[in-house]
């Protein structure tokens, strides 16, 4: 008699979504050339990187990515980057928005662009869509969301987050019941009365693995699990947006459970949060850990050499392949792929992106005789609370800092947002500038 057969377990069937976002308009000028997923991050990441690497380390390597604006450099960085190969169903492609003969509109909103590709999204066999943000930095195994998804029979699952009072009147705030069925959502709660009526009971704390004696919120992260089904349903009419259309309907209609994460989670969509990020990977014990390599971040292989350091003091700065810094003093801050640093320069919580590539001797000469600096930071410069952009040329004997100046302000080649300086991609700062 043969052994009976065993079966294989079941693996659940998913297809990831990644929302590119809109204009960007709270990361301008960084957003001025290039979409917001892919803003540099971290010397040698692009924003993207997260969410794609998230998928696969969670075992998913089926990513589509919705984007609609200055998508060339985000197509070249995913091109580059994600390649699977020929014996597996794996992709990460980029959708951008498009005319049809149903619809000649951009992206409404983050409904209105699912919807406007469920044609693609549905040639796809997947039982579970998960709908991922382009400009949050945390580390997820979404496997833990889908299992209890499917635990639960839920319609509709969304990842929450504990957060405190300040923070609840920014973001979609939940309330649940015993089961995590949730049972109320608000959009941006401001009337004080409202926000007391969706603290998590304190009874709940344990239960939820919440640490402090605080007021804690549920807020909704953005992540979002839908049935196959469900989700075709949902989207039948003309509803823009997932957080202020789809989710408060369907909590009335549809089984809606919370998966509550616990970790560190940033919304990196505004300058200051963005230039916060970056710098607190610089910091001895960085909130979000890149050099975790059981869930690495990945990205672009671009086989540089190691940096080169002749001579100088650096404190507490993260610094990327392929740089050369000569005799600078570098304290907190983050130096990106390729970059010059120039004798006697002091920089001082400054995100630098770096540069696309190295310039040769002759376009160095060029732009010396045309009064132009080389790629890089000069020699002699005082830099601080400042953004480089990529392929930035800052002269020698510069000074750059927001001292003294207003929070958000527009100048001669550069701007003020959050009181935080930026020179914006290809900027030319002249030698001698003081800004």
């Amino acid at each position: 008699m043969s052994a009976p057969r065993r079966m294989a377990p079941h693996v659940p069937n998913v297809l990831a979504v990644v929302m590119g976002g809109g204009q960007g308009t709270r990361l301008w000028p960084l957003t001025q050339d290039r979409s917001k997923p892919a803003v540099p991050l971290a010397g040698k990441y692009r924003i993207v990187d997260i969410p794609i690497s998230n998928c696969i380390n969670s075992g998913y390597r089926r990513v589509y990515l919705l984007t609609q604006f200055n998508t060339a450099s985000l197509h070249r960085h995913i091109s580059q980057s994600y390649k699977f190969d020929h014996f597996s169903s794996g992709f990460v492609e980029l959708l951008a928005a498009e005319q049809t003969m149903h619809s000649t509109s951009w992206y409404q909103g983050t409904a209105d662009a699912v919807r406007k590709n469920l044609v693609h999204l549905l040639n796809h066999d997947w039982e579970y869509c998960l709908i991922l943000s382009g400009d949050q930095l945390y580390r997820m195994d979404f496997r833990r969301i889908i299992a209890q998804h499917a635990e639960t029979k839920a319609d509709l699952t969304i990842a929450t987050i504990p957060v405190t009072r300040d923070s609840a009147q920014s973001l979609g705030i939940l309330q649940i019941n015993n089961e995590r069925r949730i049972s109320r959502f608000v959009e941006k709660p401001k009337d004080p009365a409202v926000l007391d009526s969706l603290k998590i009971p304190r009874e709940s704390y344990e239960s939820l693995d919440i640490e402090g004696d605080e007021e804690f919120y549920l807020a909704s992260m953005g992540i979002y699990v839908f049935n196959r089904a469900v989700m075709v349903k949902l989207l039948d009419n003309d509803f823009t947006d997932f957080g202020k259309h789809i989710i408060p309907g369907a909590i009335t209609t549809h089984r809606v459970f919370s998966y509550v994460y616990q970790g560190y989670w940033e919304d990196i969509g505004t300058i200051k949060s963005f230039f916060e990020a970056n710098l607190d990977g610089a910091e001895e014990l960085p909130k979000f850990n890149f050099f975790d390599m059981s869930s690495p971040i990945y990205t672009r292989p671009r086989f540089l050499p190691g940096s080169k350091v002749n001579g100088a003091s650096i404190d507490h700065a993260l610094v990327s392949d392929g740089c050369i810094i000569s005799h600078a003093h570098i304290s907190h801050s983050v130096i990106g792929v390729r970059s010059i640093v120039g004798i006697g320069t002091n920089l001082h919580r400054v995100v630098m992106m770096g540069a696309d590539y190295y310039e040769s001797q002759s376009s160095m000469r060029e732009n010396l005789d045309a009064g132009r600096p080389r790629m890089g930071i000069g020699q002699h410069c005082r830099i601080e609370n400042t953004i480089l952009d990529k392929n930035s040329r800052i002269g020698d004997n510069c000074v750059i800092s927001p001292a003294g100046k207003p929070e958000n302000f527009d100048g001669n080649g550069y701007v003020i947002r959050d009181g935080i300086v930026i020179i914006p991609k290809n900027g030319v700062i002249a030698h001698g500038t003081v800004i």
